[in-house]
């Protein structure tokens, strides 16, 4: 059996076929064409997908369905994408389209729950059936994985965990509100802090890491200057942290997974990140006394999450 699997990103859209066991057969990428209107980039993915098929000499008897995963807000039951702010996308009819211009079932899904299950199928989350996923980037997004299947809650639009509330009248958030995991744990957060820091600390490492310009300051800055032992950088990466773990011993009370996953580019961080991220739980039991230790660990399939995932909602 064969699943076309369909990451839809801000600047291009990565699809692959996939065999039942995850095994790529063909990877293909398509970029977003922002001079077309959403329909027709739609519209283009579809007779992509058609010529790789007729490429392989694919008889399409043999594909089950067309999964895709998809930034923004997304109707797992109508096969909408209501809004996607990146793209510019408003309730565009993505499942309806593919399936009209192929002739294949299509699923979506939000891209965060395709990576989700991507590394819960495939990846680090393999031999687990109780997830969560954390993505640490320009947000900070959310999947959960409960009993060996994808929650994605009401319309599929659940597992914001960025947006849990972690400081009362905190931070302002891009969500609207405050306080928000998002504006303490994401990779942006973590920049800007850094860079506040810098203009208090004209003496820190931080500075040299940027060859002099702030502007250059990035997710590894304070990390990697920590490292180093600057002063100003360990504060910085320590109150980062602090955050982080506050949010997952929330997670963990709430969910009491297995494991928890880390992407995005803050864990490239990979042990000195998960490391410290144990060491705050256990010393809260995970939460409150007697409960399972939670494994902290760090994603695998990097890019390739999201089209595994997507191919898997017709094997979930």
């Amino acid at each position: 059996m064969i699943v076309i699997g369909c990451d839809i990103g801000g600047m291009s859209i990565k699809s692959a076929l996939v065999k039942e066991n995850g095994e790529f057969i063909k990877k293909f990428r398509l970029p977003i064409d922002h001079s077309l209107s959403q329909e027709d980039m739609i519209h283009a993915l579809a007779k992509q997908i058609n010529e790789e098929i007729d490429a392989l000499s694919i008889d399409k008897s043999e594909i089950k369905g067309i999964g895709i995963g998809c930034p923004g807000a997304v109707n797992t039951v109508t096969g909408y994408c209501e809004f996607s702010g990146n793209l510019s996308w408003n309730m565009l009819p993505i499942c309806y389209l593919l399936s009209a211009d192929t002739g294949l079932p299509a699923r979506i899904c939000n891209d965060a729950n395709a990576a989700m299950l991507g590394e819960a199928k495939f990846g680090a989350g393999k031999d687990y059936s109780n997830l969560v996923l954390i993505t640490l980037g320009t947000g900070v997004g959310g999947g959960i994985y409960l009993d060996g299947k994808l929650y994605e809650g009401v319309e599929g639009k659940g597992g914001e965990l960025g947006h849990v509330v972690i400081e009362k009248d905190g931070r302002p958030c891009t969500c609207g509100l405050h306080g928000c995991l998002e504006a303490y744990a994401s990779a942006t957060a973590l920049i800007k802090r850094s860079k506040e820091s810098m203009m208090e600390h004209k003496d820190s490492k931080m500075w040299e890491f940027c060859e002099g310009d702030i502007e250059k300051a990035d997710g590894r800055t304070a990390f990697e200057c920590a490292k180093l032992g600057d002063k100003a950088a360990i504060d910085v990466v320590n109150e980062y942290e602090d955050y982080l773990a506050l949010g997952i011993m929330n997670f963990c009370n709430i969910f009491r997974p297995e494991a928890i996953l880390l992407g995005g580019g803050v864990s490239a961080q990979k042990e000195y990140l998960t490391n410290a991220i144990e060491e705050r739980l256990e010393k809260v039991s995970y939460g409150f006394k007697r409960t399972p230790k939670v494994k902290i660990l760090v994603t695998a399939l990097g890019n390739d999450a999201g089209v595994l995932g997507a191919a898997a909602l017709f094997l979930n």
